[in-house]
């Protein structure tokens, strides 16, 4: 009842929490932003197999919208439902856009090589993300299929009108936050300067930093912070593009990119709440 009365309300809760909220939420006229994977698919069927469990309000997934901005800002503007992507599906997406917008490279064949720190698990006490078991080593996991694979798929999907064909595979690293994705792919035509394709694709994008050629971005360098900072390189000036993207999970990849949403939902400037600077070191 309290939560009616609210212009807008934030769901950080396990999956399947937003599904019996949302619905008398939206029809007392509050806005809801869900950082949950509740409704980020649009497929209900396809949402139960990765998440084990019954989709609970398949009759809202057409009305979500999905909160990456630098693709959607428009329709989040007027959204009453916001679906924020995942930690590794705003690193991959962010990092392949201009490339597939432009229609440069393969989409059938992609690869997403990606680690993330041990907060991407969340807060539940799990061995694995004990420092014991997870300082100094590091190991994929999910590499027959992670729950975000159907997420990137989907969102690559939109970005252009061929199939796509995608291999993700996560790694568990030894820090506490921050996801590095290095991404493949393989040309189709003649590019010109993908340098000047990235800054231009985000020239007008508060927090995607496209990095000067050559450069190599490091997850500290967005910690605590809601940058997504990007390199993009061309092996040998051959046909494989490499693009390096790093975020911090916790922030664009959770909970500063809620808040982004925020504030473009309600009018608010952009950057607000969000202007602080990375943690170095």
């Amino acid at each position: 009842k309290a939560l009616g009365a609210m212009d807008a309300v934030f769901f950080a809760t396990p999956h399947g929490v937003a599904h019996a909220l949302a619905g008398e939420l939206l029809a007392n006229g509050t806005r809801v932003i869900d950082l949950s994977a509740d409704f980020r698919l649009r497929d209900a069927d396809e949402w139960s197999r990765w998440y084990d469990q019954p989709h609970g309000a398949p009759e809202l997934l057409e009305e979500a919208v999905y909160g990456l901005p630098e693709m959607h800002r428009e329709k989040i503007k007027t959204a009453r439902l916001i679906a924020v992507p995942g930690c590794y599906p705003t690193a991959v997406q962010l990092g392949y856009l201009p490339l597939l917008e432009a229609g440069l490279v393969d989409a059938s064949q992609l690869i997403a090589d990606c680690k993330s720190g041990v907060t991407g698990a969340g807060r539940g006490a799990k061995v694995a993300s004990l420092l014991a078991e997870a300082s100094e080593s590091m190991k994929a996991y999910g590499a027959g299929g992670h729950r975000h694979l159907p997420e990137i798929r989907q969102g690559l999907g939109d970005m252009q009108p061929n199939p796509v064909g995608l291999t993700f595979v996560p790694h568990l690293t030894p820090m506490i936050r921050g996801i590095h994705a290095t991404l493949y792919s393989t040309l189709t035509a003649e590019p010109g300067d993908l340098q000047a394709l990235f800054e231009q694709r985000y020239a007008n994008e508060p927090f995607v930093d496209v990095m000067p050629s050559g450069s190599h971005p490091e997850t500290r360098s967005v910690k605590g912070n809601n940058t997504c900072r990007i390199a993009v390189h061309r092996p040998g000036n051959g046909n494989t593009v490499v693009v390096l993207s790093v975020i911090d999970n916790l922030v664009k990849g959770a909970s500063g990119q809620a808040i982004q949403n925020l504030n473009l939902m309600f009018g608010f400037d952009e950057h607000m709440g969000l202007n602080a600077p990375a943690l170095m070191p």
